[in-house]
């Protein structure tokens, strides 16, 4: 028998845990608890104990994947104990006759969680994803039936809507884990783990200048034709003046703005209670918001005395005003020399990256870099960070010294022959020559 020295088991051993054979490999802190690892890779949970007879008795806790090292570690000390006092090493299990629907724990769900717990937005929402997708799929099977390849293939055929597939898998996913808190169903019989979700699509845009003087008119436009369009135009000034999300200045109320001391106090948002400190441009904006009698609310809807419930309509007709900001497909955007040239400035601003002013104007980094080489878009002067030429002084090459060449001189006669006969070594090693 392997066992995992001193390392207990966790996420991480059990993640690198190989064999070519069944082996069992056995935690170095709780007696009797391991990791099962089967040829194909599989790997579950075990529990071996004796319990004072000569045999001992191994149960599976669970699949690797399918429940954690620690629920597992859990359940195990549960099952140890349980064999030890002669008991069954596991309860009664609930059988599918016996079990509850999917339909009855998303009922209850509904009623001790949706009802109690969540916010009326996000309650809508669990609400959407249920009657939509999982009733319809899901309401009257057994809710033990349901297995990991049942979720995954559900979530696949929600495919040409990623993100309702996403939530309709992770609404799903909290019923389940609620019914195992209160003990309707086994724990370890939640089939929404280890689902591979679909991945978010970003939603970060930056307007450009010219499309921010665009949208001021649009708004001022809107601003004159009154109404109800009026208030949508100031709603939006006060989303870009202090970055609130939509629905905290939708159902904003005149008791939650202190206009002295320039600050919102919202007693409800997404993260709980905050003050939003407000700028001169948004109290200017706030003063000048006309107030409807009977009705709370800082951008008042067209009738009674309820909240503004279509800004997205409004926003919609702004936003052909101006011409579109935001649009559902990228077009083509033609950059003028100027643009370019103060896209490319900022890019040389030190502590900013390329990809940061991308970004900032919806400019593809790689397009960007080719704007820095172009020398028509380069910022002009030495400035720190900006390329620049190098003096540089030519000198020309030094011409090669001469080569001396020894020179011959033709042997002729006997007087050639008498002049190497009288020539002598000098002790220098320099050859002279005597007359006579």
């Amino acid at each position: 028998m392997a066992k995992l020295g001193r390392t207990t088991i966790s996420r991480s051993t059990v993640g690198r845990l190989k064999a070519d054979s069944d082996t069992v490999f056995w935690d170095s802190e709780l007696q009797g608890f391991g990791v099962r690892v089967h040829a194909s890779g599989r790997k579950n949970y075990v529990v071996q104990t004796r319990a004072g007879g000569p045999h001992p008795k191994r149960v599976t806790v669970g699949r690797v994947g399918v429940i954690t090292p620690e629920e597992a570690r859990r359940r195990a000390a549960q099952i140890i104990s349980r064999i030890k006092a002669g008991e069954a090493p596991l309860p009664e299990a609930v059988t599918l006759a016996k079990g509850p629907t999917v339909g009855d724990l998303v009922e209850t769900y509904l009623r001790e969680v949706v009802e109690v717990r969540l916010k009326p937005t996000s309650a809508k929402t669990y609400r959407s994803s249920i009657d939509n997708h999982i009733l319809p799929a899901f309401g009257r099977k057994p809710a033990l039936s349901i297995d990991h390849a049942a979720v995954s293939a559900f979530h696949h055929a929600l495919r040409e809507t990623p993100a309702a597939a996403n939530q309709a898998v992770e609404v799903l996913f909290r019923i389940y884990r609620a019914a195992e808190e209160r003990e309707t169903i086994p724990e370890g019989s939640n089939p929404c783990r280890q689902i591979a979700m679909n991945r978010p699509r970003r939603h970060e845009r930056f307007l450009t200048d010219g499309e921010f003087q665009r949208l001021g008119w649009a708004l001022d436009e809107a601003e004159e034709k009154g109404g109800a369009r009026k208030y949508a135009a100031m709603a939006v000034r006060l989303l870009l003046l202090t970055g609130c999300r939509k629905n905290e200045i939708v159902y904003l109320h005149w008791d939650h703005v202190d206009l002295e001391a320039s600050e919102m106090r919202l007693p409800d948002t997404k993260t709980g209670p905050r003050t939003v400190q407000l700028s001169p441009a948004a109290v200017e904006l706030l003063e000048r918001i006309p107030r409807v009698d009977g009705n709370p609310h800082v951008i008042a809807g067209a009738r009674g005395a309820k909240a503004m419930s279509n800004l997205q309509a409004h926003w919609a007709v702004v936003d052909t005003i101006g011409g579109g900001f935001v649009v559902a497909r990228r077009v083509r955007r033609f950059w003028s020399e100027d643009e370019k040239r103060r896209i490319v400035a900022q890019t040389w601003v030190p502590g900013v990256s390329v990809s940061q002013v991308g970004r900032r104007y919806d400019v593809n980094a790689n397009l960007i870099f080719k704007w820095r080489r172009d020398s028509r878009y380069r910022p002009a002067g030495d400035g720190e960070g900006a390329p620049s030429f190098l003096p540089v002084e030519v000198v020309p090459e030094p011409s090669p010294a001469p080569v001396r060449r020894r020179r011959r001189v033709a042997e002729s006669g006997s007087e050639a022959g008498a002049g190497r006969r009288g020539a002598e070594r000098h002790p220098s090693g320099i050859g002279s020559r005597h007359s006579g």
